[in-house]
């Protein structure tokens, strides 16, 4: 069951259109869907993996990383931050915590929210 529930999970992830990169406490890039592979392919795509979060932002963005992390920490319903809007995309940007089944603290994500219509019709399979 519980094999099953991680391969939902992850088919989860690589499905979303949006990218999704997920960091360690340490920083560490663990996971990137395809389209953040995609999406930071001219930083090093899938070489990102294993890299740390920090050598692809400026200090400043650094700051601002520990800033969030350490209000994540501070208590298990501080869970979401607005960072970033892209206007250029039209989406909006979240920090993310990731806590385990007991609301610990064990890593966080960047979300990405688009605000564009969607151009696909309903249910045009």
């Amino acid at each position: 069951m519980i094999m099953d529930m991680f391969k939902i999970f992850k088919s989860v992830l690589e499905q979303d259109r949006a990218p999704i990169v997920l960091c360690d406490l340490e920083d560490t890039i663990i996971y990137m869907n395809p389209s953040a592979i995609e999406q930071y392919k001219n930083n090093g795509g899938e070489k990102l993996l294993g890299q740390s979060l920090k050598d692809c932002h400026p200090p400043q963005a650094n700051e601002l990383i520990d800033k969030v992390v350490g209000w994540f920490k501070q208590d298990k319903s501080n869970n979401l931050v607005y960072t970033y809007k892209n206007t250029k995309q039209n989406k909006d940007v979240y920090m993310v915590a990731l806590r385990d089944e007991s609301g610990e603290l064990i890593g966080y994500y960047e979300k990405h929210e688009f605000r564009n219509n969607e151009t696909m019709n309903l249910y045009d399979i």
